[in-house]
């Protein structure tokens, strides 16, 4: 039977696993207390990174239906479980990672699939929801005053097209 102490650790991370967005694992051998405190400071409010036994983080990944974890859960361990934009997790992780060399990024878990540490590299360069968000909006915009344009055009070439009639007729007259 298992500790109250363990099944509750383990009821915490199925839940961590199963309410937020995404997951990235780390190693963070060899990083003092302070370090880790000034990366939990950068990831800010997107996520909550925690220090978990890789064997309650292997059960809790299978209760929370997160497959595929248990190579990678291998020495210290640490996961930063994504709240909001895992893109900007990920920023915070690579940045903290150039300047600590101690921190590896292992791997992650993005809508139940494992993702390699090449692909959470990639979701880091991407820039973030509100940025992609923003430029969307302004080729939407942009390609709504083309199209105003284009409709308007015929309208101002017939008025234009009228008036020198009109004009020519008055000169004639």
């Amino acid at each position: 039977m298992a500790r109250p102490d363990k099944s509750e650790a383990i009821a915490e991370l199925a839940d961590l696993f199963r309410e937020s967005s995404g997951a990235l694992l780390t190693e963070y051998r060899g990083l003092t207390v302070e370090q880790l405190k000034d990366l939990r400071r950068a990831m800010g409010d997107n996520a909550e990174y925690k220090v978990a036994k890789n064997t309650l983080t292997k059960i809790a990944a299978k209760e929370a239906g997160v497959e595929g974890l248990d190579e990678e859960l291998v020495g210290p361990t640490a996961i930063a479980f994504v709240k909001g934009d895992i893109s900007v997790v990920a920023k915070a992780l690579r940045d903290f990672a150039k300047d600590n060399e101690k921190l590896v990024i292992k791997n992650g878990v993005l809508e139940g699939a494992i993702i390699p540490a090449e692909d959470v590299a990639k979701l880091a360069n991407l820039e973030s929801r509100e940025v992609l968000l923003a430029k969307a909006a302004g080729a939407l915009k942009a390609s709504l005053f083309k199209a105003a344009y284009v409709l308007q055009a015929p309208v101002t070439k017939t008025v234009r097209t009228v008036d020198a009639l009109r004009e020519k007729q008055e000169s004639a007259a």
